[in-house]
């Protein structure tokens, strides 16, 4: 699982692969114990992010939109992976 973006303590992790679960366009956030998947609408899928940090990751996500679909679509095609600005 490659890590995307790293910001404020959270890390922003993407990965692809061919099992039902990865289907759906989605990313991984990890903040300290915690550990959330979000589409890339920004929606929080699975976990519960404390408030101030999902906050954050769906701003990124907004912001970041059209690269987290490109890079997707690489990880999906296996091909190499970018990393993403981090929120500043």
């Amino acid at each position: 699982m490659p890590i995307i973006s790293q910001f404020y303590g959270i890390l922003i992790i993407m990965h692809y692969n061919e099992n039902d679960r990865h289907k759906l366009p989605h990313l991984h956030a990890q903040y300290v114990e915690y550990d959330s998947v979000f589409d890339l609408d920004g929606n929080e899928l699975r976990g519960n992010f404390p408030n101030k940090q999902k906050k954050m990751v769906e701003a990124w996500i907004m912001i970041h939109q059209d690269e987290l679909n490109t890079l997707w679509k690489l990880l999906r095609d296996n091909k190499e992976f970018f990393r993403i600005e981090p929120l500043k």
